[in-house]
């Protein structure tokens, strides 16, 4: 039983009009949901992902209007980092964005690797970054830690080589760094990072967690996927996620993230929560071609 690489990595923002904006125009990812923090129904969550809104290609923030920047240090991650097919694409990105690595507008840092996994690239649509050139999902995460060794045995149970997962469709990995000091979380930061697991095993790894002196959380009904939390030794948020049910289960595939979703339990606070909400355009408006793979 492993782990099927990342399924999702969930950061801050202060300005969801901005942060859609950079997300689907500048790196080209297609907004595939557009619904609420379930934890907190005030605030946006946002999740960017591939063409079908694949577990391994999806970011998500959540909107606190305003929030200020913060600081990623102990038992925080701070660079998220991204597949590309070629060193053409590596050329093509710090054309666009400036440097590999680089910021996103609130200082949240990404890198890029050349992919060299067997793994289907989780590619979205754009009409400015051609498919052979696009981001292609995740391939890990970097952490700090004030001690990068802690919590070797801890991974060790819950089936890490070296930091690496590698599950029956996808492979992932997090790295440590020795901590520059404390953190701010913070618009600019990221809140946790989930890893999946089929529908069928999530119990499992729950009890895994458990007998590995880890304090996680009952199992969360999120309708889209199936969650549970804790934190690893050195601090930082784990989730485990079903790969189910998906995004499609309450959308037309073809109109992903174009209206505000509600899971069904959080149906009725819609009258509440949508005024208090920053309105949002749909970043595909107008655009034709857009919902179905280019060959």
């Amino acid at each position: 039983m492993r782990l099927d690489g990342i399924h999702h990595v969930t950061c801050i923002t202060g300005d969801a009009a901005g942060n859609v904006g950079y997300y689907t125009g500048t790196l080209g990812l297609r907004l595939v949901k557009k619904s609420v923090n379930q934890d907190d129904p005030t605030v946006y969550h946002l999740f960017y992902a591939d063409e079908e809104g694949t577990p391994g290609s999806d970011i998500t923030f959540f909107e606190y209007p305003g929030a200020a920047p913060g600081r990623a240090g102990s038992g925080m991650i701070h660079t998220i980092v991204w597949r590309v097919g070629s060193e053409d694409a590596l050329d093509f990105w710090r054309d666009r964005v400036g440097s590999v690595p680089f910021t996103d507008p609130e200082g949240l840092q990404h890198d890029l690797v050349v992919a060299s996994v067997p793994d289907e690239p989780l590619i979205a649509d754009h009409p400015d970054i051609p498919r052979e050139l696009a981001l292609q999902g995740f391939d890990g995460v970097r952490a700090y830690a004030s001690d990068p060794g802690a919590n070797a045995e801890f991974l060790d149970a819950l089936g890490f080589v070296d930091g690496e997962t590698r599950g029956d469709t996808r492979g992932g990995w997090i790295r440590y760094e020795s901590s520059p000091g404390a953190g701010v979380p913070g618009a600019g930061t990221v809140h946790h990072v989930a890893w999946a697991s089929p529908m069928d095993e999530h119990e499992s790894w729950r009890q895994r967690v458990i007998e590995a002196a880890g304090r996680p959380t009952p199992i969360i009904d999120r309708f889209w996927f199936r969650s549970m939390y804790f934190r690893e030794p050195n601090g930082v948020l784990f989730e485990i996620a079903t790969l189910g049910p998906g995004f499609a289960a309450d959308e037309d595939a073809a109109h992903l993230g174009e209206k505000l979703i509600l899971p069904p339990g959080f149906e009725h606070l819609r009258a509440e929560v949508e005024p208090i909400l920053t309105p949002l355009p749909n970043p595909r408006r107008g655009r034709a071609g857009t919902g179905s793979r280019r060959s």
